[in-house]
């Protein structure tokens, strides 16, 4: 296999892997009643904590429109909250309400449990070098753009 048709056959499996992954998540996702974006969210604050709407728009590489509306959404069925922020008035710290620990503790469950599931065969010097080269990967287009 030549250089170039290498580098083509891995961002083709890194896409496929990628879309595969997230098909089986949106799955799961589904049986708790929520989409992929939304627990993606609630994952995100049940593992970090409160965070500013500016900080999850970040964590989630979307548009800040996108996430006012994920919040909004998450808030009108009572699993989110925007709380004023004592040394800021004007910016908000989004926190999971109470409401949201089952929730939260069913896509930690699950997203562990999927992890499990697909490496479970995987050895962990392949992951390791998987993960280097993935790094390498993400500075690589972090250079070019």
């Amino acid at each position: 296999m030549s250089t170039s048709s290498t580098r083509m056959a891995f961002i083709d499996e890194l896409v496929k892997v990628n879309r595969q992954i997230r098909t089986l998540f949106n799955a799961r996702a589904k049986s708790f009643g929520l989409t992929h974006s939304r627990a993606r969210l609630i994952l995100h604050l049940a593992k970090n904590g409160e965070a500013t709407q500016t900080q999850l728009a970040d964590a989630m590489d979307v548009e800040q429109p996108t996430m006012v509306r994920l919040i909004d959404g998450l808030e009108k069925i009572g699993l989110l909250e925007r709380q004023v922020m004592e040394n800021d008035r004007r910016s908000k710290r989004v926190v999971l309400t109470e409401a949201a620990s089952t929730q939260a503790d069913g896509v930690l469950s699950f997203s562990n449990q999927l992890r499990n599931e697909i490496l479970e065969e995987i050895d962990e010097e392949d992951l390791l070098a998987a993960i280097r080269v993935l790094r390498a990967v993400s500075g690589k287009i972090g250079d070019v753009s």
